[in-house]
């Protein structure tokens, strides 16, 4: 028996209705999404991006936000995962004599202020050894409203894209 049986050999006719059958597929699909995009006749609003984006194990726009906002810095640890982040310690160069590290925490897949923890570390020189300083807690919340506020902007833009 050769291995060009009649089975194995489509007809014109089974490719017809094979064509035929994903044309009418692709016709209806295309149908429901334009229905879903058009709902209502009311004035258009502006539409957000889902604020739960879990393609890595934490929050898609918190997790960038984080990255963004301390690429000025070294990091030693990342994890998407986990949704942590750590820096090396990062000496400002208008300012020698102090340094601070900085853990940013994901602790949630959706977008919201409580699913952000920001811990930092600072340390000041004193007779040439680094001494462990208190860091302002302003210092640690102004570092937060900047991933949150950063993190809806990307959301916001999403949609727009």
């Amino acid at each position: 028996m050769s291995i060009f049986s009649q089975n194995t050999i489509p007809s014109s006719r089974r490719i017809g209705t094979f064509i035929a059958r994903g044309l009418a597929i692709a016709a209806a699909t295309t149908l429901v999404a334009g229905c879903a995009h058009h709902r209502g006749s009311g004035p258009k609003k502006e539409q957000l991006a889902a604020s739960k984006v879990t393609t890595i194990g934490v929050n898609a726009y918190l997790w960038r936000a984080s990255l963004e906002t301390l690429s000025f810095m070294p990091l030693i640890q990342t994890d998407s995962n986990g949704g942590v982040l750590v820096t090396d310690w990062y000496t400002n160069p208008k300012n020698p004599g102090e340094r601070v590290k900085v853990t940013v925490s994901i602790l949630d897949q959706d977008l919201r202020a409580d699913a952000l923890r920001v811990a930092a570390s600072r340390q000041v020189q004193s007779s040439g050894q680094w001494v462990d300083a208190p860091v302002q807690a302003a210092t640690v919340q102004k570092l937060e409203d900047i991933i949150l506020t950063k993190a809806r902007d990307l959301r916001r833009n999403a949609y727009k894209g």
